[in-house]
This record gives structure tokens, C-alpha cells and sequence, in this order.
């Protein structure tokens, strides 16, 4: 079972340090002379393999993702004839994945336990920054730019919002780093978001085998417009799950905060039927970000309103 948590935060920070050096020769008295030859510059550090402890969690999750598709699961057809839904189911979970919250704070940690909220969403433009740890091939940094970029378009399609990857002035931090790299990224991520509560930055540097990746969706103050998020993926992700991880954990990020075990087809869910974005996550999204709901919205408020907005979307049925 994975651990995907979406608590509540703050933001700003970035320093750039610059520094040139400078040289002379000294000319021969006499006949010319050769120069001698600059020392030839020393070729860069190769980066250090993975240890030991980044292996096994790459093995681990290999293993986990081969199990879950022997079984049958990670599915990317968005659901078919075998995971019929109507208004009704439509209007349960979007009260349930909406306006519940996956985690409690207590005794100063997070504790996974389901609890009433309200609604949350952004107002403004989402850009996403990708980041990468040293540890992410080239290669694989082309291929999950791409995938992101092409998600974010169609979340912009489906909320109405502005959503675009970007390094101008990011606002929601996607990083897929490893095992070796995310402990130390305390630091950095504390820059970024000077407001963040140690319970959250500790969940998300020391994030146990039972986590597959999470996001920490974030407001200013008691807001319910979020103004920032950090996503954090383990780089050492097959395919699959990786692909799965950028799906959920950006999707949460927009709003949909909790997990519904009864939700199908869907991605908030901890079984892992389906790993990408589903015709429901959809219908969820265009709900989310329908104008007759608004930020703060409790559940007697969205329940005496959301009959046409699940109208609006599911276009007639029970």
C-alpha cells in the first residue's frame, strides 16, 4: 500500500553565486622561447555510482511493479465496460476525494487517517518546475520533461487553468530524486518554502519503502487557494510507477487531496488498479474547477449545489 499525503503549507527563496578567475604571462628577455604548455585541465569528477541503499530500493520497486502487472494492475486504458460509474457514484467521490484530507496531524507527525476538510484549488497560473537529482540519466530527464509536459496540457484543458512546465518563476516543484540525494535536500526545500512545517519536510526527505512518492499541496495561511506545491518522486521508479507517481501526485496537488478506496476508475485510490488518469479523475478535475463551486466550500455546501455541476459532466444517467 503507498503512502501519498497532501498536508498544507508556505514559499520563496534562490541564490546564484558567480565567481571568474584571471591570469598572466611573462615574456622572455631574449631569443624567443617556447611557452611551455598549460597543464591540461583535469576532466570532471565522474559522479558517483548509487550505493548501496539506492539499488535495493530500485530493486525493491522493480519487483513491485512486475507483481502489480502479473496481477493485473497499473492499467492505462482510463477505464471501460468492467468499471461502469454514473452521477451517482460521480457525486460520492468527489465529495470523498475532495473534501476529505489523507492525513492528521498528531504528536507532531502526520498520521494517514481520513478527515473532513474543505475544498481547496488554485486560482492563478500552476508552472511546474522539474528538478532532477544528479542521479537521473539525461536520457530520462527528456523522457519525463516530455511526459510531464504533456500532462500538464491536458490538465490545463480539463481545470481551465494556465498549467505549463517552465523555469520562469515555477510554482509547483516537481523533483524526482533518489534514495541517496532526498535526505539532503532538507535545505533546499526549506529555502523554497521558508513557512514549511518540520513535520512536513521531515515526511518528505525520509520517505520509508511504504512511499512511493507524495505532495505537499500549500497555502498561504488559512487559505483555501493554493499558492504553491512540492511533489517528490523517487527517482529510482521503473517506468511505470514513475509515469503513475507524476500522474497522482501532480493531480492532488491541483485539489484532489484524498485517497477513496470506492472510487473506480480512478487513480485516488491505494490499490493500484490504474496508474494513469482516468475518464472519473477527469470528470473529478472539471468538478473541481467548476465556477458554482468555490475555495473553502465545506461538504453540506458543495452537497446543495453539486447536482449540475455532476450534470455538467456526466451529461444525464443515474
Amino acid at each position: 500500500m503507498t503512502e501519498r499525503g497532501t498536508p498544507v503549507l508556505r514559499i520563496l527563496g534562490a541564490v546564484l553565486l558567480a565567481a571568474a578567475l584571471t591570469g598572466c604571462a611573462q615574456l622572455a628577455p631574449k631569443a624567443p622561447m617556447a611557452r611551455p604548455r598549460p597543464a591540461p585541465e583535469a576532466p570532471p569528477p565522474e559522479p558517483a555510482g548509487p550505493s548501496e541503499a539506492s539499488l535495493a530500493v530500485a530493486a525493491h520497486f522493480a519487483r513491485v511493479e512486475a507483481d502489480l502487472l502479473t496481477r493485473g494492475l497499473l492499467r492505462t486504458d482510463g477505464g471501460g465496460p468492467d468499471t461502469p460509474y454514473g452521477p451517482r457514484e460521480l457525486a460520492e467521490n468527489f465529495v470523498r476525494i475532495a473534501l476529505y484530507d489523507e492525513y492528521l496531524s498528531r504528536g507532531g507527525r502526520l498520521v494517514a487517517q481520513e478527515t473532513p476538510s474543505r475544498l481547496r484549488r488554485w486560482k492563478g497560473p500552476v508552472r511546474i518546475g522539474l528538478r532532477f537529482g544528479p542521479s537521473v540519466p539525461e536520457a530520462q530527464r527528456v523522457r519525463d520533461r516530455a511526459s510531464v509536459t504533456a500532462y500538464a496540457a491536458r490538465l490545463s484543458r480539463l481545470t481551465g487553468l494556465t498549467i505549463r512546465v517552465t523555469d520562469a518563476a515555477p510554482n509547483y516543484w516537481v523533483y524526482l530524486v533518489s534514495e541517496d540525494e532526498r535526505p539532503g535536500m532538507g535545505r533546499e526545500w526549506s529555502a523554497l518554502f521558508p513557512g514549511l512545517d518540520p513535520r512536513e519536510l521531515n515526511a518528505a526527505t525520509g520517505m520509508g519503502l511504504s512511499t512511493f512518492c507524495m505532495v505537499l499541496a500549500i497555502s498561504d495561511g488559512d487559505s483555501p487557494v493554493y499558492s504553491a506545491a512540492l511533489a517528490v518522486v523517487r527517482s529510482e521508479l521503473p517506468d511505470l510507477l514513475r509515469l503513475s507517481c507524476l500522474h497522482e501526485e501532480i493531480a492532488q496537488g491541483l485539489g484532489l487531496a484524498n485517497d477513496y478506496a470506492r472510487a473506480r476508475p480512478s487513480i485516488f485510490t491505494d490499490d493500484e488498479e490504474f496508474a494513469t488518469l482516468t475518464s472519473m479523475d477527469e470528470a473529478l478535475l472539471r468538478m473541481l474547477y467548476d465556477p458554482r463551486l468555490t475555495p473553502g466550500m465545506r461538504e453540506a455546501e458543495v452537497r446543495a449545489v453539486l447536482g449540475p455541476v455532476v450534470q455538467a459532466v456526466a451529461g444525464g444517467g443515474s
